[in-house]
């Protein structure tokens, strides 16, 4: 929107916005921080959450604040009761775009081209329309729901839709084409930051948590995410930081590309694929860049969640098959009969074929500690198979500019190969911590692969010889003063092994979100059980 000219300041007329414009960042880094620095100072001043909006001067270029308001949302909801809503069911999905609240709700389909239009609105009511503008504020106190073509996380339908707490998907692009007036729909804003529209009643569950009342084990409970949509919503969860944060699924979602495919983008064969990655990296001067700066925003997003407790980001454990899965993966990854006994792991992080890749996660997360500033930052290695490759990694990650114990970085490896807990003392020497992956770790054990849909009842975590090799492994953790912690499900589902565990003396146990709660009512009943007496714990 501009004015209609130079000396015309009364009239404002639309024109298109220019491709260059439409490609360019509205922000550089520097304006970035300067905001956020600013934004401190505002709240350090009201002494309270402040709602604060800014404008860029489109001949001058300086930033302003203009408007700066208490923030009148989020700040006075009890953090302590949390209401949790979760699909039952899978649906048929209409259309997606960006999700505001955490909310889902069912309700009538409700087409309109102006307020006007509008009757017999009520709380099933779900509004469908193009965009909203103010004018629409006394219609949006009576509806459900709003689903809008047009706008943004900051549109007004979204900031109107926070402050009265109703669910709205903005930005869908087709709502109005692919909803009809009328039907029946469910909208979910569960999943994070996209929301769904799906055709039809969905099941869905809503249950209220109230956090005061779960008391925090002396055992540390913590929690396995992967997606970093949903860390600060669950960072309010009652935890103790992130034992394992998985990188592959920032990689698979967030990033798309084989590293090595951006490293060694002339090499691609396929024309289509490589039209692809110029097309997604084309902002990008470097292309490597783009895989370091999406894999540390990502990362940085649950880091920065969870701050200052420890988040324990665990370097990439992709199968060659799974690799390949990527754009451009086909071009750099071997053939192998058995990927998961196969090229994995720390194995490909010294290796020719990876090595360059791996010098991009090490950068990703090098920007994340030192950039960011985010130090709570753990790295942990997976599937290390021997002493000398587990030195072999450090020196890389030391090559790429993160040195084991500079600026407090500590260097964790999985225990889930029988030679880790053979070899447990001597893996402490050269790594900071522990953490038991129990499916790898018990497949390995039996010689099941977990994989198989033939061999899936013979695998078990409760078996007496995977037990026997984890608690070898505590055992040799306390000998060393080495930190351990195991991440699986066991502990939530079975809460006899949550009672082993603790029993064992484990120093932590991680769990995925929806088992967290239900595995620290085990780990307490656990600890009420025993009764510790110096380094002796009996049962009461």
């Amino acid at each position: 929107m501009v004015y209609g000219g130079e000396e015309d300041t009364t009239t404002v007329i639309n024109i298109n916005t220019p491709v260059e414009k439409q490609e360019r960042y509205v922000l550089s880094d520097e304006e970035v921080i300067t905001l956020g620095k600013w934004a401190l100072l505002i709240e350090e001043h009201y002494q309270k959450p402040m709602d604060i909006e800014w404008a860029k001067d489109g001949i001058s270029d300086e930033l302003f604040i203009i408007q700066a308001r208490p923030e009148t949302v989020h700040h006075i909801k009890n953090k302590n009761v949390h209401i949790e809503y979760r699909l039952t069911e899978k649906g048929t999905v209409l259309v997606h775009g960006n999700a505001v609240g955490s909310k889902i709700k069912v309700g009538k389909a409700v087409l309109l081209n102006s307020p006007k239009e509008a009757k017999h609105l009520n709380s099933d009511s779900i509004i469908v329309t193009d965009t909203i503008t103010p004018d629409w504020d006394p219609l949006l106190k009576q509806v459900g729901g709003i689903i809008t073509n047009k706008g943004g996380r900051t549109s007004h339908a979204a900031i109107v839709a926070r402050e009265l707490g109703v669910p709205a998907i903005v930005g869908c692009g087709n709502a109005t084409t692919e909803i009809t007036d009328g039907e029946t729909i469910t909208l979910s804003c569960a999943q994070g930051k996209t929301g769904y529209i799906f055709k039809g009643k969905v099941p869905f569950e809503e249950r209220q948590i109230d956090f005061s009342n779960i008391r925090i084990p002396s055992t540390e409970a913590k929690l396995i995410l992967a997606d970093p949509e949903n860390a600060f919503q669950l960072s309010f969860y009652p935890n103790n930081g992130v034992g394992l944060l998985r990188m592959e699924f920032i990689i698979t979602h967030w990033v798309k590309i084989h590293p090595m495919a951006l490293v060694n983008f002339d090499a691609i064969k396929e024309s289509a694929v490589k039209n692809q990655i110029a097309e997604m990296t084309k902002n990008y001067k470097d292309k490597k860049t783009y895989f370091i700066d999406k894999l540390a925003e990502g990362i940085a997003i649950i880091a920065a969640a969870f701050f200052p407790k420890e988040v324990i980001v665990r370097l990439s454990d992709f199968k060659t098959n799974e690799y390949a899965n990527l754009i451009g993966g086909t071009d750099f990854e071997p053939h192998e009969e058995n990927p998961m006994l196969g090229f994995r792991g720390a194995s490909r992080y010294y290796n020719d074929l990876y090595k360059a890749g791996f010098a991009l996660e090490c950068a990703a997360i090098k920007k994340v500690r030192e950039q960011m500033g985010l130090e709570n930052l753990k790295v942990m290695v997976p599937f290390c198979r021997t002493l000398s490759e587990g030195r072999k990694v450090l020196s890389v990650m030391e090559e790429n500019g993160l040195k084991r114990g500079e600026n407090g970085l500590e260097v964790y490896t999985m225990v889930e190969i029988p030679s880790n807990v053979i070899l447990a003392e001597e893996f402490a020497e050269i790594f900071d911590g522990f953490s038991i992956g129990s499916n790898d770790l018990t497949q390995l054990t039996l010689g099941i692969d977990r994989d198989s849909e033939l061999m899936g009842k013979l695998f078990d975590e409760n078996d007496e010889a995977s037990k026997r090799m984890i608690a070898m492994a505590i055992r040799s953790a306390k000998k060393t003063k080495t930190k351990i912690g195991l991440c699986g499900q066991a502990p939530s589902d079975f809460p006899e092994f949550a009672k082993f565990l603790v029993k064992e003396g484990i120093d932590s146990i991680s769990f995925n979100p929806d088992a967290l709660l239900q595995g620290i009512e085990n780990m307490n009943k656990a600890e009420e059980s025993f009764v510790t007496y110096g380094n002796v714990i009996s049962s009461n």
